[in-house]
């Protein structure tokens, strides 16, 4: 039976972004015979319409598929997608995890990129056998000779490995085959040892409950056993194992070296989480798989409906998306200008765009979103720390004796000439500079060191406008550091206004909160008494504008006559316009918050 374990190959394809990922799955699986004219598609490991609109792969999702290789043998080959943004690099490390190589593809007609390089120093940690593939070599742009050299020279690569491919037309892409057969090693482990599998992914489905990917390193797994998720600590009992071939196909068993999933009666994702190790209850793994660790949200951000009656819509759909999504954390938050809503916690500004498109799409809801904001480490004067992801909830200065915001480091790669555009931009951001490293003749890897909360504002538009969309980039976070931060508030006609509020550098604190009155001016409608609109901290106003009140002309009437009477008559207005100003509200159109919240230049 040990034969059969030899001819398994568990691979994955890693990539930057649109480098023609999922594009070779879908060669590969064509060859595979899993898919035909009836049931093919593009992108056919890509299951959400938002992953085929935007052309990301955004869940971890896998296939099995025979072939018969050139040697005659029959090879059982499990192809294990990963996501490629940064947002989801754990889910990348955890589905690498599952594998013993992989496909590094590289865009001909553009080299090496930020999370080409981050996506294989992973696979280095892992020791995974590498491939080299250079796609798109259909294009009159693709350079073939030089992406060879980059692949030796910036990623240490062996260039005559590399394969060269196109994707799309199907062009070399029997040799990919080929080469999975011959140099990914067949998965070691014995299935006369405890049963330890790792979920690399889990997703829910409405009859099944939640149905957990799994890649089994040792021991074995049928219906009616007994399982135990070990970092979870919870048991259930196993009533479907099977393979995935696009559907899924229930097998017998699932042993060491396969790739599968497993259905147990799972009622919530987050007792499958990503990275937890399943073993038998009553005959447990000495140890779970290394490296499992919460998915940690690094972006927050208020979200609430437009129309206040879709409140309840909003919680019932928020629960049935974290059923999914195990990543998102949310609490109730109420807000004098928007009314009831969420704090969310995404893993990154693309997770929050997703979030907030799926919710928008799945359940029909209109969504406003504030500004995000990241993790605040605040030390009193009492030393208690205080975690803080709400400006509402940043303690007033006297009682802060040191406040802290996440680090992290961040990869760019860029053509030469841009590099003067990105570090003025850096700088501007508070980076700090280093390391510049030359990958080959005309790009450059640069890494600095930024806080989170000036990467997340505006950094990543920034970035593609300075250097015409060529650079990548890529980050991870270092810890945290400390900075002077203070909490500002925008006022209207003396009043705050909550939903409006951020936590921001000192240094930036002036800039940022004119451009948010300067906004704020042209939006809100005038009234009948002037509004002053104010930027401040504490007691300080940083800045300030004043919308002029609507005017009637109360003289009118007076036709020649002593100067006096006409005096008289605007002082009587200007009476009235005092009295309004203190008794009157102003009203903040919806516009307004969608205006300073899609924060740019």
């Amino acid at each position: 039976m040990e034969d059969r374990q030899a001819f398994i190959r568990n691979f994955s394809i890693i990539a930057h972004v649109d480098h023609g990922k999922s594009t070779l799955a879908d060669r590969l699986l064509e060859i595979g015979l899993v898919t035909n004219n009836r049931t093919k598609k593009d992108q056919i490991l890509d299951s959400m319409d938002i992953e085929r609109e935007r052309g990301i792969t955004i869940k971890a999702n896998n296939a099995s598929f025979d072939y018969t290789a050139k040697d005659g043998h029959t090879y059982h080959l499990n192809l294990i997608d990963t996501p490629g943004h940064v947002d989801f690099n754990y889910e990348v490390s955890r589905s690498l995890l599952a594998c013993e190589g992989v496909l590094l593809i590289v865009d001909a007609s553009q080299g090496v990129e930020a999370q080409t390089l981050a996506n294989l120093y992973l696979a280095m940690e892992l020791d995974l056998k590498i491939i080299p593939v250079m796609n798109k070599i259909d294009l009159p742009s693709a350079d073939i000779e030089k992406t060879k050299e980059l692949i030796e020279d910036a990623l240490g690569l062996d260039p005559e490995e590399a394969i060269a491919i196109s994707a799309k037309t199907g062009l070399n892409v029997q040799d990919v085959l080929e080469a999975i057969t011959k140099l990914i090693p067949a998965p070691k482990g014995s299935k006369e040892k405890p049963l330890k599998a790792l979920v690399y992914d889990s997703f829910f489905d409405n009859y099944m409950g939640v149905v957990a990917k799994l890649r089994v390193f040792d021991g074995k797994l049928k219906k009616g056993d007994n399982i135990l998720l070990m970092n979870a600590d919870k048991d259930f009992t196993v009533t479907e194992v099977g393979i995935n071939r696009l559907g899924l196909l229930p097998t017998t068993h699932l042993e060491a070296g396969d790739v599968g999933y497993v259905v147990a009666g799972i009622k919530k994702v987050a007792d499958a989480k990503t990275g937890d190790t399943v073993t038998l209850k009553n005959n447990q793994a000495d140890r779970p798989v290394q490296g499992f660790k919460d998915a940690k949200p690094m972006v927050f951000a208020g979200l609430f409906p437009i129309n206040g009656e879709d409140f309840d819509t909003l919680v019932d759909a928020i629960e049935k998306l974290k059923l999914n999504d195990s990543a998102i954390i949310f609490e109730r938050e109420n807000s004098l200008a928007l009314g009831f809503g969420f704090r969310v916690g995404y893993l990154g500004l693309l997770h929050m765009e997703i979030v907030q498109e799926r919710l928008e799409r799945e359940f029909n809801l209109d969504l406003i979103t504030t500004a995000p904001s990241v993790k605040y480490r605040i030390t009193d004067v009492r030393d208690s720390v205080l975690e803080i992801d709400n400006p509402s909830k940043f303690p007033d200065t006297q009682f802060i004796a040191k406040s802290e915001e996440p680090f992290v480091k961040a990869t760019i790669i860029t053509p030469e000439e841009y590099v003067g555009n990105i570090m003025s931009l850096v700088m501007d951001k508070r980076g700090v500079h280093m390391d510049t490293m030359y990958l080959s003749k005309e790009k450059i890897q640069l890494t600095y060191e930024l806080p989170l909360a000036e990467l997340i504002f505006e950094f990543y538009d920034k970035l593609k406008s300075n250097t015409k969309g060529y650079a990548s980039l890529d980050y991870e976070e270092i810890g945290y550091r400390e900075s002077k931060l203070v909490k500002m508030e925008i006022l209207v006609n003396g009043e705050p206004v909550d939903a409006l509020s951020t936590i921001v550098h000192k240094s930036k604190a002036e800039e940022r909160g004119r451009s948010i009155i300067e906004k704020l001016k042209d939006i809100i409608p005038r009234h009948q008494f002037m509004i002053p609109i104010q930027a401040a901290v504490g007691a300080k106003v940083l800045a300030r504008e004043s919308i002029s009140a609507l005017r009637k002309n109360v003289t009118a009437k007076c036709y020649g006559g002593d100067i006096s009477r006409k005096k008289k008559l605007l002082e009587k207005q200007k009476e009235g316009k005092k009295r309004m100003k203190q008794i009157g509200s102003v009203e903040i159109p919806q516009e307004a918050f969608l205006a300073v919240l899609k924060t740019s230049d």
